[in-house]
């Protein structure tokens, strides 16, 4: 049976329980423990998307926007990302800012490094 939050004060009491949860540390966690995590954190999502109104309103609209959303969901840096990427930095900043277009093994390595959907990709360059 899912988990549903009907409140906004029932949602408060179940981020508690995910803050007090996630104040054990993974390491301490048992399976159930996760479980239950899991559970409370996909009925707080859907709650905050649907009542609240904080899902993202705007997609991204371009490579760019896609890959500046990526670094900031996954707080890394430009260069962190052109490491991960295995593209030198310049190269990364002139995509980013528009001066270049990507090539064929910048879309290779969005695609299977970070998982970007290829169809946004072919649509987008």
């Amino acid at each position: 049976m899912e988990y549903q939050i009907t409140s906004e004060k029932h949602y408060h009491e179940t981020m508690i329980v995910i803050y007090d949860l996630m104040n054990e540390g993974e390491a301490n966690l048992t399976d159930a423990d996760i479980e239950k995590l899991r559970i409370l954190t996909v009925a707080t999502e859907k709650f905050e998307d649907e009542v609240l109104g904080l899902k993202p309103v705007k997609q991204p609209d371009s490579i760019s926007d896609v890959l500046e959303l990526f670094m900031f969901e996954h707080k890394i840096s430009q260069a962190k990302l052109a490491d991960e990427l295995g593209i030198g930095k310049p190269k990364l900043s002139q995509i980013l800012t528009g001066k270049r277009k990507p090539d064929i093994s910048f879309i290779k390595a969005i695609y299977n490094k970070l998982k970007i959907d290829p169809k946004f990709i072919l649509d987008h360059i």
